[in-house]
């Protein structure tokens, strides 16, 4: 059976800095109609930076959507004309003011797409020289360098509920591993 819907009809709502909101009518398979909230995203970056003694840099932000500090990889939206590559260099160095000598495309997957067309794009960094963060106006970040293995055990104890940094520090775990 062909599950795909057919887009009728597409209201945009709501055009923002960061996101776009549309409501698209669509035709089901069974040939009844339905309703999308569908949030736009120009997509993103995941820095995942790795230290030569095997600690990962995070970053720890207070996220207004789950009114919480969280602890998570360096992020951040692509900008218009930009690749994801140059993304995930400027944003290391924003955040935490690492810059990486060899940054590795990983992988990338949608972050939600059950209602978003984000799409991020991981990358590993490696080599990496410590300078100054430089934070966007507004962005209040802590960086932290936290050992794999203890990561491991905060994922397990729950302390860890970014999915993105949950990816992230898997693939580490699987990554380390495969070095030894």
């Amino acid at each position: 059976m062909d599950y795909q819907e057919k887009t009728m009809k597409t209201e945009k709502i709501y055009e923002g800095k960061i996101v776009n909101l549309r409501i698209d009518t669509v035709e089901l398979p069974d040939k009844k109609y339905s309703k999308r909230e569908i949030v736009e995203h120009p997509g993103s970056v995941g820095i995942i930076p790795i230290t030569d003694d095997g600690h990962m840099i995070l970053v720890k932000q207070f996220r207004k959507p789950i009114e919480k500090t969280i602890l998570e990889i360096p992020a951040g939206k692509i900008e218009i004309n930009e690749e994801p590559r140059e993304t995930a260099k400027r944003e290391l160095i924003e955040e935490t003011g690492y810059s990486s000598n060899n940054l590795e495309f990983v992988l990338e997957f949608y972050t939600s797409p059950g209602f978003s067309n984000e799409k991020m794009y991981l990358f590993l960094a490696t080599d990496l020289s410590k300078g100054e963060a430089c934070p966007e106006y507004g962005e209040y970040i802590e960086v932290e360098k936290i050992k794999i293995d203890t990561l491991m055990d905060r994922i397990g104890k729950g302390e860890i509920s970014d999915s993105k940094t949950i990816i992230s520090i898997l693939f580490c775990q699987k990554y380390i591993d495969q070095d030894e």
